[in-house]
């Protein structure tokens, strides 16, 4: 019994390290400046990442009036150019940000292209893709568009698979929970 009861402690500290350390998990802005999640400490952030090229970059256009519908409210989208799959985001940083702006009117936070799985793997998407208490899919990111849903808590809520999209029932009643109450978090 004491066994388990040690197995079950250790289990939900590691659950709570990688859930507190996600904001501290070094990024870099599309500029290539230095920054965290930390920078939207209290906001509720919807994790993507994204692409240009890819049959899912419709989606930029509801990300952005999902942002700006709730970011009064607390919300920030940041997207994270991707080009693990299928090399659909090529680009530099400038001709993302171009390509976001003149298509899509992107005006929420980009962060610098990274990648989101294999050896390359960035530190954020490796601690969020382990970590099996985060509702949702699990495991490696399966394509552009994955979303995950954090609190202003700094955990993460929920995860979401890359075809939902922004509209989506169940990953709009998630972000207006979490903005409605500031303290949601699936742990």
């Amino acid at each position: 019994m004491k066994i388990i009861l040690s197995l079950l402690c250790l289990a939900l500290v590691s659950q709570a390290v990688i859930a507190a350390d996600i904001q501290d998990i070094k990024l870099n802005d599309i500029n290539d400046k230095p920054t965290s999640l930390k920078a939207y400490s209290g906001k509720v952030i919807l994790l993507v990442n994204v692409a240009s090229l890819c049959g899912n970059t419709p989606q930029y256009k509801g990300l952005e009036a999902m942002y700006q519908k709730y970011k009064d409210k607390g919300l920030v989208v940041v997207g994270v150019p991707c080009n693990d799959f299928g090399a659909q985001e090529p680009g530099s940083a400038a001709e993302i940000v171009k390509f976001c702006t003149d298509n899509y009117k992107v005006t929420f936070p980009l962060m610098a292209k990274i990648h989101v799985l294999g050896p390359e793997q960035h530190p954020l998407y490796a601690a969020l893709t382990k970590d099996a208490s985060i509702p949702g899919p699990t495991g490696d990111i399966d394509w552009n568009f994955a979303k995950f849903v954090i609190g202003r808590d700094g955990k993460t809520i929920k995860r979401f698979a890359s075809g939902v999209k922004p509209d989506n029932a169940d990953l709009v009643k998630t972000v207006e929970a979490a903005l409605g109450d500031g303290k949601m978090s699936a742990r």
